[in-house]
C-alpha cells in the first residue's frame, strides 16, 4: 500500500533557494552583530547584566538542568537510614550496559526478605537509560539527584557504591599526581 503525500508547490525563488540561504545568512549574521555589539559593551563596563552570547561560558556560568532530567542515581532511605532496596537484582538484570553489580544478603528485621550487602554503579559504563528506575519495584533507585559532573583520573573512582549512592556527593574527590597545566585556578 503507497501514500501520496499533497505537496506545495514551490514557486522559482523556492525551487533555487537562493532566498532561504539569504535568509538564514540574515540570521547568523543578526547573531553576529549583536554579539559583538554587547562584548563591546560589556569592555567598556556598559549593560553587565545584559547575555552577550547564546552559549554558556562553561565552568564560570553552568547551563540550567531540566528538572526532568536523568542524573546521577541514588538509593532512597527508609525512615530508619537504610536503604529501600529489597536486593531483588531487577535493575541489575535489565541494564543494558552491565554496569550494576548487587550482592544481597539476609535482612535482620523478619519482614524484609533481603537488603543489598554490596551495591555498585559503574558511571563509566553507564549510558543513562533510566531502565533501571522503571524496573525497580519499591522505587528504590531514582536518577534526580542533578549532580551531572562525572569527570574522575581513574577508572576505579567511577564506580560508586552503596554509601555514596544512599549520600550522593558526599565522597570527597581523589587527589591526583598529575599537573593540569589547563586549570583556570593556577
Amino acid at each position: 500500500m503507497s501514500y501520496e503525500v499533497d505537496r506545495k508547490k514551490l514557486n522559482f525563488l523556492e525551487r533555487i533557494y537562493l532566498a532561504e540561504v539569504l535568509r538564514g545568512l540574515m540570521i547568523t549574521a543578526g547573531h553576529f552583530f549583536r554579539n559583538i555589539f554587547f562584548h563591546i559593551l560589556h569592555l567598556v563596563g556598559i549593560a553587565k547584566k545584559v547575555r552577550a552570547s547564546a552559549t554558556y561560558q562553561y565552568p564560570e556560568e553552568r547551563r540550567p538542568i531540566p528538572y526532568r532530567s536523568r542524573t546521577r542515581h541514588r538509593i532512597v532511605q527508609r525512615d530508619d537510614g537504610s536503604a529501600r532496596c529489597v536486593a531483588c537484582l531487577m535493575c541489575e538484570t535489565i541494564c543494558p550496559a552491565q554496569c550494576i553489580k548487587i550482592v544481597p544478603e539476609e535482612h535482620p528485621d523478619p519482614n524484609i526478605e533481603k537488603r543489598p550487602k554490596s551495591f555498585e554503579i559503574n558511571l563509566g559504563k553507564c549510558v543513562y537509560c533510566g531502565f533501571c528506575v522503571e524496573a525497580c519495584p519499591l522505587d528504590a533507585i531514582r536518577m534526580d539527584t542533578h549532580i551531572v559532573d562525572t569527570a574522575c583520573y581513574s577508572r576505579k573512582a567511577f564506580t560508586i557504591d552503596l554509601p555514596e549512592l544512599l549520600n550522593p556527593g558526599s565522597r570527597i574527590p581523589e587527589e591526583t599526581p598529575l599537573e593540569r597545566p589547563h586549570d583556570p585556578l593556577a
